[in-house]
């Protein structure tokens, strides 16, 4: 997919104007596995491997999106506000997974 620019959210008022969790494709967000994307260009349901400047890897599922996620551009979700403060603007290599690749 190329180089995205990363942000993060929680499920707080101030991230996401709501405050129950519940992504655009009506799965409860998780740590660790959601994302937020333009489902026009990452479809929803994707299996998005993220690998950061400093080497480290996860993946992700595309679960959900965000009226400022457009293009080139990923919101990681975190259970709480202060961790994804700190998270603050990153950028990393998207791909997806072979899961997807059918």
């Amino acid at each position: 997919l190329g180089e995205y620019t990363l942000t993060a959210y929680c499920p707080c008022a101030r991230c996401c104007g709501k405050d129950d969790g519940i992504t655009a494709t009506g799965t409860l967000a998780a740590e660790g596995r959601t994302i937020a994307v333009d489902p026009r260009v990452i479809p929803y349901g994707s299996h998005v491997l993220l690998i950061f400047p400093d080497g480290t890897q996860h993946t992700y599922i595309a679960e959900d999106c965000g009226g400022g996620i457009s293009g080139n551009r990923i919101d990681v979700f975190f259970s709480d506000h202060e961790t994804a403060r700190v998270f603050g603007v990153q950028s990393a290599m998207a791909y997806l997974t072979k899961e997807d690749a059918t």
